[in-house]
């Protein structure tokens, strides 16, 4: 048995002692999935401007109360409904859906792709939305899914060690064991879905499924059947007691709503989510000691028993990496769990040598790294607008696959940046400060020659002269810190084994095309 009351006080515990972790890890999980939908509030609230637009080359994020506001007044023209969305009326349901809907989501995107074939007919936007839809479907399944999965994992660990790396969340990537997780808590988001059509059996079926994500992070390897089973025998005279705990957060949570999300970034989700990994904890734990059917499954022994240096020994001594590769002796740093253990190991194809974002690069790396990340910024602009809208950016400003602002930024960050690797709060900081310096540059050195602005933020919260924002300064330092911590030290590692002479070829071809894409738009801007 567990109780409320000791819950909280352990997750308030656990919070004081590992705070900064806990909440670097609950506001990754809101920006990067479906998940936590309020908190994103105050990053990415519209408030329509009564001011003319200015001229923008890319579109921005749809508000998903404007896809069904859209939707309902496409539908009212065909078939006479009542005045629902009509003055304050309108106003107050366009708020509670941007409020409580993630801007991922397959359902909205589907609801974009409709507002499309009513307005503009059968054509290429439709199937641009089409595509749309399936990346939403994709992301919420091989992406969403498998952070939140990896969220509960970091929960677990850090219960006892103390310093679990944030980037615990993305640990079955490191395994390559997406599939099976993947598909179990897509069959659980569909069965909800089916028992949400009951109402009262929606309830009751969620409270079952609560422990689904659990049981998958301590062993990615259980079947549906058993992931299903087990969730519903832990919660088994369980479930009302955790309904009386979801109740007993409503305070906190309207609290979070009067800041627009932001309590929930620096406390209301990480003291939930501690508060969440104790219950789990405290029932697989009688749950394994009364021997109940497939005990078996929950089988990480370690969460709980925290092995001392000389069993960790020991075990390396007796460690056979026939069955999995064992390369990094960080597995072994104080207050972290023993990686080396686990009973899921990567295959030998996935063991990569650690990242090493402190290393040097030559100016052909630069040159190299401004081309690439030019190139994934074009490839990332494009695919948000298909996720989110169903549609493809407007025109660029060059006709090529290229937007200079992130090869700059990625190259700024490099050199201005890198240096504090160590600190990862302040290498977000100034990565957040430098975006918002160069975006703010670019878009007026832009407006000032062509007339154009690459970007219009005018209509969002906390913008700057509509040419930044917080949401996009806040997820373009995120962008920045993957690619000092990640991207650069990879790509420069595969761009450095092909040797001098075709590292020069790369970047001579690389740079013609740049060259010759910029003259030939910027000739087309003029005429």
């Amino acid at each position: 048995m567990w109780k409320r009351r000791v819950m909280k006080k352990r997750a308030v515990e656990l919070l004081k002692q590992n705070y900064w972790r806990m909440v670097s890890v609950c506001f990754l999980i809101a920006v990067l999935t479906t998940a936590y939908s309020v908190s994103t509030t105050f990053l990415n609230l519209q408030i329509p401007s009564t001011e003319e637009p200015a001229e923008a080359v890319f579109t921005l994020s749809i508000p998903n109360s404007e896809a069904v506001i859209s939707a309902v007044r496409n539908l009212a023209e065909r078939t006479p409904l009542p005045g629902i969305f009509n003055g304050i009326v309108e106003d107050i349901a366009a708020v509670l859906i941007d409020l409580f809907s993630s801007t991922i989501s397959v359902f909205f995107t589907l609801l974009r792709t409709v507002n499309t074939a009513f307005s503009e007919g059968a054509g290429p936007a439709v199937v641009f939305s089409a595509a749309g839809i399936l990346l939403a479907f994709f992301y919420q399944i091989f992406v969403s899914n498998i952070l939140i999965i990896g969220e509960r994992r970091f929960f677990l660990e850090t219960r006892n060690y103390r310093r679990t790396s944030i980037s615990k969340i993305f640990f079955l990537y490191k395994l390559r064991c997406e599939r099976r997780p993947a598909w179990i808590m897509f069959c659980r988001s569909l069965f909800q879905f089916f028992w949400n059509l009951t109402i009262i059996g929606g309830i009751i079926k969620h409270y079952e499924y609560i422990l689904i994500p659990y049981i998958l992070a301590e062993n990615p390897k259980a079947s549906r059947r058993e992931a299903f089973s087990l969730s519903r025998q832990l919660m088994r005279r369980n479930k009302w007691k955790f309904f009386i705990l979801d109740l007993s957060f409503l305070g906190w949570h309207f609290l979070s709503l009067c800041t627009l999300g932001f309590l929930s970034y620096v406390f209301v989700h990480p003291y939930v989510a501690a508060c969440r990994a104790e219950i789990y904890a405290v029932l697989r734990r009688n749950y394994i000691l009364s021997r109940s059917s497939g005990y078996e499954v929950l089988s990480d022994s370690y969460l709980e028993h925290v092995p001392s240096e000389d069993e960790l020994l020991i075990s390396k001594a007796l460690y056979d990496d026939s069955q999995g590769p064992y390369t990094k002796t960080s597995y072994f740093a104080p207050d972290q769990y023993p990686v080396f253990l686990f009973s899921v190991q990567p295959p030998l194809r996935a063991v990569k040598n650690p990242v090493d974002p402190s290393r040097r690069y030559d100016l052909l790396s630069y040159l190299f790294l401004f081309a690439a990340f030019s190139v994934f910024g074009w490839l990332l602009e494009t695919l948000l607008q298909l996720l989110t809208n169903g549609v493809l950016a407007a025109e660029p400003v060059l006709a090529g696959p290229w937007l200079p602002v992130y090869g700059a930024y990625g190259v700024l960050s490099l050199l201005l940046v890198r240096r504090f690797y160590r600190k990862p709060v302040v290498t977000f900081t100034l990565n957040f400060l430098l975006y918002s310096v160069l975006e703010y540059a670019s878009s007026l050195a832009m407006e000032l020659l062509t007339g154009i602005r690459p970007h219009d933020y005018s209509d969002f919260f906390l913008n700057l002269n509509g040419r930044v924002y917080l949401g996009g300064s806040v997820s373009f330092a995120l962008i920045g810190s993957a690619f000092l911590y990640y991207l650069a030290p990879r790509w420069t590692d595969r761009y450095m084994k092909l040797g001098h002479s075709r590292r020069v070829m790369v970047c001579f071809i690389l740079y013609a095309l740049f060259i010759a894409d910029v003259i030939f738009s910027f000739r087309l801007i003029f005429i």
